[in-house]
């Protein structure tokens, strides 16, 4: 391989599995049964590699492109976390390439109609906190595989048409079923169709008002605010406490938490002998 025959390219692979290639050659690019496009759909930065389990640190950039990656599936998640490798290859002779990155899509952001992405590279899994933690309230996340409440039933979730929405952020329903107020707070709001589609957000307030209207308010808006008509979901929410656990979800058996921990104060106060 020489300078005037190298070239980088790049393949993302989502986790349902679609898959795009891209290069800076003004030319297609063919190897490893993915075809690269010479687009404007991936660039990236020189990548910064160290011995031992240092993380590789680069980012990636590019245009939202209709065909390829969208602003939608960005904001949607639908490229969190995808498996991401880049060659550096002899564009006259792709069988001498070489693999010089590998790793995964991290944090995104959009503006101006164009993305950049943190890349990560495999020992960054080594983050990951391990073992658990000594805590009062719950570790696992509602529905989760420790948790173990299943999320799809009646009383848990919710599917109805948007009615009214204001900065993206604010829902407002004439009617609602009778869900006990504050029953979704602090879970989740997922829209189901329309432009949103696929977009999801978590829940600040949930509040039954006395004319029998309910507001449900998020955190921050969506990037892409619903239409009246679409079809959203919502979660119920779990404020990881005990006494929710078993009320709530009926499902103490699998607290994950330390609810009988004495507390900070107990912990550092001057013990007196009997």
């Amino acid at each position: 391989m020489t300078t005037t025959t190298f070239a980088r390219a790049w393949s993302v692979r989502r986790a349902d599995g679609f898959l795009l290639g891209f290069t800076d050659h003004d030319r297609g690019l063919d190897f490893e049964g993915i075809s690269f496009r010479p687009d404007l759909g991936l660039t990236a930065q020189a990548i910064v590699q160290a011995t031992g389990l240092s993380v590789d640190n680069t980012e990636a950039s590019g245009a939202l492109d209709n065909d390829a990656i969208t602003e939608r599936d960005l904001m949607a998640g639908r490229w969190d976390d995808a498996e991401l490798q880049m060659w550096e290859v002899d564009w006259s002779d792709v069988t001498s390439r070489k693999l010089v990155f590998r790793g995964s899509l991290g944090e995104v952001t959009r503006a101006n109609g164009a993305f950049q992405a943190e890349l990560r590279g495999i020992a960054d899994k080594l983050n990951a906190p391990q073992g658990r933690v000594y805590h009062p309230r719950c570790s696992a996340r509602l529905g989760d595989g420790s948790c173990c409440v299943n999320l799809a039933t009646e009383a848990l979730s919710l599917e109805l048409a948007v009615q009214d929405v204001r900065d993206g952020r604010i829902f407002t329903f004439d009617a609602f079923p009778a869900f006990a107020g504050n029953w979704f707070e602090q879970g989740q709001l997922h829209l189901l169709d329309g432009n949103a589609q696929g977009l999801h957000a978590a829940i600040k307030n949930d509040t039954a008002h006395e004319d029998g209207t309910r507001t449900i308010e998020l955190w921050a808006g969506l990037a892409i605010p619903p239409a009246a008509g679409d079809r959203i979901k919502l979660i119920a929410g779990c404020d990881k406490a005990a006494g929710t656990c078993r009320l709530k979800f009926n499902n103490f058996l699998n607290f994950r938490g330390f609810p009988h921990l004495p507390s900070e104060d107990w912990l550092l106060a001057p013990q007196v002998g009997g």
